[in-house]
């Protein structure tokens, strides 16, 4: 197979997308990132990219970007897991 035709026609859709030149390849790292960052479980992303389930788990690893922002939320739901948040302060009313 001639990978010439998609190339073509991805280059297209950019240019008349207005987006900025990008490879293919990367496209594919970028769709398996945000869904990633949806929270897809992994059964669903590897059916989508088209990975096999022996494979699946080293493709994941290679081609899903954890980012920095996936990595605060998980920072701060693990410290909201083991510090409760404090109480907010006594009105000093009593309740009836």
């Amino acid at each position: 197979m001639s990978p010439n035709p998609d190339f073509h026609v991805w280059k297209r859709l950019l240019r008349d997308a207005g987006v900025r030149d990008g490879r293919l390849h990367d496209a594919r790292h970028t769709a398996a990132t945000v869904l990633l960052i949806l929270g897809v479980p992994d059964v669903v992303i590897d059916s989508i990219m088209g990975w096999e389930p022996g494979g699946a788990a080293r493709m994941r690893a290679r081609c899903m970007h954890v980012t920095g922002t996936m990595l605060r939320k998980v920072a701060q739901q693990a410290g909201d897991a083991l510090w409760e948040p404090p109480s907010p302060p006594a009105t000093g009313r009593k309740a009836d």
